[in-house]
């Protein structure tokens, strides 16, 4: 999986580094597994980030592993391109950049077409020049069939807010939490995404994925 985003990623001509964040039990692994694929694809940069968790216990959570790298790699004057490991879609990632930039945050969204799956998602509202209205996290009563997806783009004047936004205790895991905090305060503009995408969550989910992005079903 983290293979087909980054071979989707080398569609992006600015992009210098790729930052994996894994915790203290696979680092070595993902360590291992960056050198044979940079020694593959010649110009690639990948660096892994141990956030030194061990368990559920210590955990940074998602939001707190980003501003972990904004930090330690002293990233504040870059844009930054966030993508979840557990999501596959076929669009180019070229796309979602160039649309994204010059607006300050973007989120891709993505239309699931069912309002009963949407509890399971971030529930996305946009007015008529696709900037975000509402945004709920898994929402009882889903107000539209438009996904938030973990795959954004943040210019580096919003980079400092992920550390207001942990500063005054927010949530530091699910990364659209961020989001439904931030949309309240910057305007937030989507890019919706277009071909198939696979939140990949389960077993099942992950069966499916293969199945599809193989050729093998749908």
């Amino acid at each position: 999986m983290i293979e087909w985003l980054l071979d989707n990623l080398r569609s992006v001509p600015e992009l210098r580094t790729t930052y994996i964040v894994t915790n203290a039990k696979f680092a070595n692994d993902f360590q291992n597994w960056a050198k044979a694929y940079q020694d593959r694809h010649r110009g690639v940069q990948i660096k892994i980030v141990n956030d030194g968790s061990k368990s559920d216990d210590d955990k940074l959570g998602a939001i707190g592993d980003i501003n972990l790298v904004l930090t330690r790699e002293a990233l504040a004057t870059d844009d930054l391109l966030v993508i979840a490991g557990d999501n596959l879609f076929e669009q180019p990632l070229v796309d979602f950049v160039n649309a994204a930039k010059g607006s300050a945050p973007t989120v891709a969204i993505y239309d699931v077409g069912n309002l009963e799956a949407m509890k399971k998602y971030g529930a996305v509202t946009i007015d008529d020049r696709g900037v975000v209205t509402n945004l709920e996290e898994k929402p009882e009563k889903p107000k539209s069939t438009l996904a938030a997806i973990a795959l954004y783009y943040y210019s580096s004047n919003v980079l400092p807010l992920f550390t207001t936004y942990l500063a005054a205790g927010n949530n530091p895991d699910q990364p659209g939490r961020f989001l439904q905090w931030l949309y309240t305060r910057k305007p937030v503009h989507t890019f919706q995404i277009k071909g198939r995408w696979l939140d990949i969550g389960s077993k099942e989910t992950l069966e499916k994925a293969d199945r599809v992005f193989s050729g093998r079903g749908d």
